[in-house]
């Protein structure tokens, strides 16, 4: 009975270690999109080619207030 249950625990844990593993992974391909991203928009705004919507802007400032 108890090796069992310790075996069974065992098993949780390195399922959780593993997953936590790729969660992980996922962390560090999210960063780096976000920071590829970021770089882009410095660029278009040093550029002079990003506009902002202001209708756009404003109406989601509007619907975030209400």
């Amino acid at each position: 009975m108890i090796s069992q249950v310790n075996s069974s625990v065992a098993q949780n844990v390195y399922a959780n270690s593993a997953s936590e593993s790729k969660s992980n992974k996922n962390v560090g391909t999210q960063n780096a999109k976000d920071t590829d991203k970021v770089e882009q928009l410095k660029e278009a705004i040093n550029s002079g080619e990003y506009k902002v919507d202001l209708s756009a802007l404003s109406e989601k400032m509007a619907d975030e207030l209400l």
